[in-house]
């Protein structure tokens, strides 16, 4: 019991990237959800900075966070903690030996790195430091290219880059344990994709997106507005088994005119699948069907995990559904086929939302997760303006500023409870209402 409470009880340091930061909090919760831990800073936590430590954690749940999140860049066991360098060296001497000692025996070999957030050392300074951290027991050798352990003194020099002060606000001291996944936005870059279109969702973006719907192994993830298939990407790299829908036939087929420069058309071999192919996920690859996201095709149960989209605003990307403004001519009686072909029409924002709030509603398993981009004008927003359903919970709302007036927040939602049953008799059309949202019209012969 004491081991465990030795190995649980430490104190984490997490170093978050400096960019998307409205997105970082939302995503380390969102993994450690996944974990069922708690999100449990400490007392002087600070939304903004970008160092976070934890409480409350195993080494091995550290690991597991880093093995996901491309919101931070590496993770630490703290070891001491101070606004002023005798500050840290008290922490530091007050840290249990017994933790230390294993890292720091003759056999073995370390190195210690020098990290200043908002300013840069000169080298003489940064051994300067190095050396003022001689009162530690490092008993083994120094090695730079392939240490068996890693140490780091990080350093905070505050957010503004007009105003660095000559000492740090905060300086940390830990043991590396291990890197985020940085690298899969350069590795998964849409500058590097083989089908790509006008809004093809960027890479950081892309796999933010899936952890806040704490995608998987072995989930099942679809996107109703699927486009080029960028967010079946990145949730492939975590395991998951991905479908989509879209309503753009030449998108689906990778037909038509390319989005490339110095390229005219589309080639016979960019579609979604071949994406998925060049990052060697092809088999986690279930389909993707033209269908419009206004009339849904799949039957009333539970199948999905999450259900991650970013639907058209009509920007880039017309929104558009199936149907026609023409007076709808009555067929005669004993005409049996098809009274009227569907050409495209308006597909209004509050009618996109309701759709697609209700579809989760009815479609993700109880748990499951839905994460959307909603467009905002900035001078006019309220979280008023968030589109609710009473069978899904609000988790997340994060903001991606575009300008000073325009920006698109990243919603994330959580199904919470299945939606009312129709109680259907003598073949009336029955709607179910729930707050303002309609969660269900449809004849009571579908529920027989």
């Amino acid at each position: 019991m004491a081991l465990q409470c030795s190995r649980t009880c430490r104190q984490y340091l997490l170093h978050l990237a400096h960019d998307n930061i409205d997105f970082r909090l939302p995503e380390i919760k969102a993994l450690l959800s996944i974990q069922g831990k708690p999100f449990d800073p400490s007392e002087n936590f600070k939304e903004k900075s970008p160092f976070l430590r934890l409480n409350g954690l195993s080494e091995d749940n550290i690991r597991n966070i880093m093995g996901r999140t491309v919101c931070a860049k590496s993770a630490f066991e703290l070891w001491g903690h101070g606004k002023t360098t005798d500050e840290l060296k008290s922490s530091l001497l007050k840290y249990p030996s017994e933790r230390m000692l294993p890292f720091l025996q003759e056999e073995s070999t370390y190195k210690i790195n020098v990290y200043t957030f908002n300013k840069t050392l000169v080298f003489q300074d940064r051994i300067k430091k190095i050396d003022a951290l001689n009162f530690l027991p490092f008993k083994g050798k120094v090695n730079l290219k392939d240490p068996d352990h890693i140490f780091c003194l990080l350093e905070d020099y505050g957010t503004d880059p007009n105003n660095i002060p000559e000492e740090p606000f905060y300086r940390y001291f830990g043991r590396w344990i291990a890197d985020g996944q940085r690298d899969l936005i350069r590795s998964h870059s849409v500058k590097k994709r083989h089908f790509i279109g006008n809004t093809s969702m960027d890479a950081g973006l892309s796999f933010i997106m899936a952890n806040h719907a704490r995608v998987k192994e072995h989930d099942l993830v679809y996107d109703p507005f699927v486009g080029t298939g960028s967010l079946l990407v990145a949730c492939c790299q975590f395991g998951a088994y991905v479908c989509g829908t879209d309503i753009d036939y030449n998108t689906i087929h990778g037909a038509g005119k390319s989005s490339r420069t110095n390229q005219k058309w589309r080639g016979p071999d960019e579609n979604i699948r071949a994406n998925l192919r060049q990052y060697g996920t092809e088999r986690q690859y279930v389909d993707v069907l033209i269908s419009d996201a206004s009339k849904s095709i799949w039957r009333r149960e539970a199948l999905f995990d999450a259900i991650i989209t970013d639907p058209p605003y009509g920007i880039r990307e017309s929104t558009r559904r199936t149907g026609s403004h023409k007076d709808i001519i009555k067929p005669p009686e004993d005409f049996c086929g098809e009274s009227h072909v569907p050409v495209s029409m308006e597909y209004r924002l509050s009618d996109i939302f309701s759709d697609l709030l209700n579809f989760a509603a009815h479609h993700l398993v109880m748990g499951g997760r839905l994460v959307y981009w909603l467009p905002i004008y900035r001078p006019e927003y309220c979280e008023e303006m968030i589109p609710l359903h009473p069978c899904l919970s609000l988790i997340s709302n994060c903001e991606q500023v575009f300008s000073t007036h325009t920006s698109r927040r990243l919603i994330t939602m959580e199904k919470t409870k299945e939606p009312a049953v129709c109680v259907c008799a003598l073949n009336v059309f029955l709607c179910v209402c729930l707050s303002s949202v309609c969660v269900c019209v449809f004849p009571c012969s579908a529920h027989v």
